[in-house]
């Protein structure tokens, strides 16, 4: 049987106890390791685990992933995912894949960053659709998601953005040429994202568009959601340019047109004072 296994948002000790026993009982164990990333390492997995973990990177999991499947018809094979395994549309392909070679599968669920950011007080069931932001280069710089921004504030509804995650990358020099040399570990933050955000709303203006969302738009960072050391900060989106959330994960809330007056008062508790790091009231935003 092939096992897909969240492992939530924190450290080794989120998986589930049910998790854990089907890891236990598995002739091999993958550990999904692009699409985000724990707080520790494959080590630290491995000794609280109990067992030896096979780094799966994008290229495996997507054109390789024949290797992680076989056997999985007479063994069993676990296949590990930061969060939820279905937050990734990837991790579908592999469902599918086995499902052709009559190989069984099941699920085992964990806590995602798709229900976690509840953590900052914004009703989950006022988010729209989720949006992606990724870096951007000299010659790609993608606005298209924005227009789903613009939908979700048209309809009262937060937009959750996933900040863009760079592991095992080539440069463009070492693709064409065919070397297996990858770039380090790049990761976005809030404030990157935010600049970006920035420079799509003075692009909308130069072009005479109305921007769906202002400098003064109320947003929410959000970093290592599930940690010890989680930290959630409220406050505008020129304020997320600034704000110092530490190390990664990131991730980013743009607030819907009307806010609840509870999902306000919640947000007061993380809020980012202008000159200071001590909390105010967000009333006049």
């Amino acid at each position: 049987m092939l096992y897909l296994i969240g492992l939530g948002l924190g450290d080794a000790k989120d998986i589930t106890v049910k998790g854990l026993e089907a890891v236990r009982r598995c002739s091999r164990v993958y550990l999904e390791a692009y699409t985000s990333v724990l707080t520790v390492g494959k080590e630290a997995l491995e000794e609280f685990y109990g067992r030896k973990l096979i780094l799966a990177d994008r290229e495996e999991v997507e054109q390789e992933a024949d290797n992680i499947l076989k056997d999985a018809d007479i063994s069993d094979v676990a296949f590990l995912v930061v969060g939820d395994p279905f937050g990734a549309t990837t991790h579908s392909d592999l469902v599918l894949r086995a499902t052709k070679l009559g190989i069984p599968y099941r699920v085992i669920h964990n806590a995602s960053i798709m229900n976690a950011v509840g953590c900052c007080g914004l009703q989950l069931y006022k988010f729209g659709e989720t949006v992606s932001i990724v870096f951007w280069t000299d010659t790609w710089r993608p606005e298209s998601f924005f227009d789903k921004v613009k939908k979700n504030r048209q309809n009262g509804m937060h937009t959750l953005c996933l900040l863009d995650i760079k592991v095992k990358e080539q440069s463009l020099e070492n693709l064409i040429k065919g070397r297996k040399i990858y770039e380090p570990p790049r990761y976005m933050s809030v404030n990157q994202a935010a600049q970006q955000l920035l420079e799509i709303i003075q692009n909308q203006r130069i072009r005479g568009e109305e921007p769906a969302i202002t400098e003064e738009t109320l947003c929410v960072g959000l970093a290592r959601v599930g940690a010890d050391d989680q930290k959630i900060a409220a406050g505008t989106l020129q304020q997320m340019c600034t704000v110092d959330l530490g190390e990664p994960l990131h991730s980013l809330i743009i607030t819907g047109g009307s806010i609840h007056p509870m999902e306000m008062e919640m947000l007061n508790l993380f809020s980012i004072s202008e000159n200071s790091s001590e909390s105010q009231s967000m009333d006049g935003l």
